[in-house]
């Protein structure tokens, strides 16, 4: 059995051009885990932290490949994750979660690599089209007619789906209709208030969205408002989606099970990485949810290969300058993985250049 050789991260500071998003992200810190076993194979995972602030992540990444994998033999992925995650007993989920998410990552691509197979196939799953909804360019801060724009741009593109930002305001009942006679009928409309309504607020909002037959309303709360959220869940008129912010799966099962969310929304830096996103999404098979995970379409769309309730991906392009490999998306807005081994993605000359190499 092989014996892993070398478990190196490292970190990258990623600054953008412009603030994207409804959060306003202007700069991003993304840990780099690197893998080598003694049979030669490689393994690329990588982690981030949103808005800077990644040193910590990082060591806790170093840490955990120094402990659990540096010379010793080969687990299975999920073995190796349980048995990291339990040494966080006493130091709690955050950071632990956000570097393992990295060693995760990284070490699926080397379990596929190593079986000559698409991580898609690695991960129990077979190849399909999965459709995508553009959410990128949109931010809180647009006029009408300038989400109605991007709103056509990103259809023309061929994707299904469109995803403008809402803050609770007036306003959004102009913009949301913009979008909605921009796109037309055969394209769904989603909208995302990225935590921004108090209940009252928010009660207003998921009525405009049923108006507009809008598919559903992403973060309407603070993602912490669980009993907000029940209680929102309890007259609401479309669907709620939510689960970006939440870093323990038994939280967002909860989410499924009392029937508050029919959209389930795991970020992989913050659940942990692959292995619990999966668990997450045969949960959600169960339950009938539809999971659509926060953004990396291209690496998700292994996810959705081995589990049937990943229904819809998100493109919005953030980390996407610092790999090459990304899988395209097709004239129809469908994405489907790459037939090469592992998540087929590799370092750019970006992330190489920022990594001093």
């Amino acid at each position: 059995m092989s014996v892993i050789r070398r478990a190196e991260a490292r970190l990258i500071k990623f600054e953008l051009k412009n603030a994207v998003g409804g959060s306003g992200v202007a700069a991003i810190d993304v840990i780099i885990v690197e893998l080598e076993d003694s049979d030669g194979a490689t393994g690329l995972g990588f982690s981030y932290v949103l808005g800077g602030g990644g040193n910590l992540a990082l060591q806790a990444a170093q840490a955990q490949a120094d402990i659990f994998i540096l010379n010793q033999k080969s687990l299975a992925p999920r073995a190796l994750w349980m048995k990291i995650v339990r040494s966080f007993n006493r130091t709690g989920l955050g950071v632990n979660l956000i570097g393992l998410a990295a060693i995760d990552t990284a070490y699926w691509d080397l379990h596929a690599k190593r079986q000559a197979l698409p991580l898609a196939i690695a991960m129990g799953g077979e190849l399909r089209d999965v459709a995508v909804y553009g959410s990128g360019e949109f931010n809180a801060q647009q006029t009408p007619e300038q989400a109605a724009q991007i709103a056509i741009k990103q259809a023309a593109r061929g994707f299904s789906g469109v995803k403008p930002r809402v803050s609770g305001r007036p306003s959004d009942a102009k913009l949301l209709a913009a979008v909605r006679d921009a796109v037309g009928a055969d394209v769904y409309v989603m909208t995302d208030a990225n935590e921004k309504c108090d209940l009252a607020s928010a009660q207003w909002l998921m009525n405009v969205a049923r108006d507009l037959n809008v598919l559903f309303v992403e973060e309407p709360l603070p993602a912490s408002s669980y009993d907000v959220y029940a209680k929102l869940a309890q007259t609401a008129p479309v669907a709620i989606a939510a689960g970006e912010h939440l870093q323990d799966v038994k939280q967002m099962v909860a989410l499924m099970a009392n029937r508050i969310v029919s959209v389930i929304q795991p970020d992989l830096a913050m659940i942990g990485g692959l292995t619990p996103a999966l668990d997450l999404a045969v949960v959600a098979e169960a339950f009938n949810i539809v999971v659509s995970p926060h953004f990396l379409p291209g690496l998700f769309v292994h996810l959705a290969a081995a589990s049937s309730s990943v229904r819809w991906l998100e493109d919005f392009p953030l980390l996407e300058p610092l790999f090459d490999g990304w899988p395209s998306m097709d004239r129809h807005g469908n994405m489907r993985p790459a037939e090469t081994a592992g998540h087929g993605l590799r370092l750019s000359g970006e992330a190489l250049r920022l990594l001093g190499r």
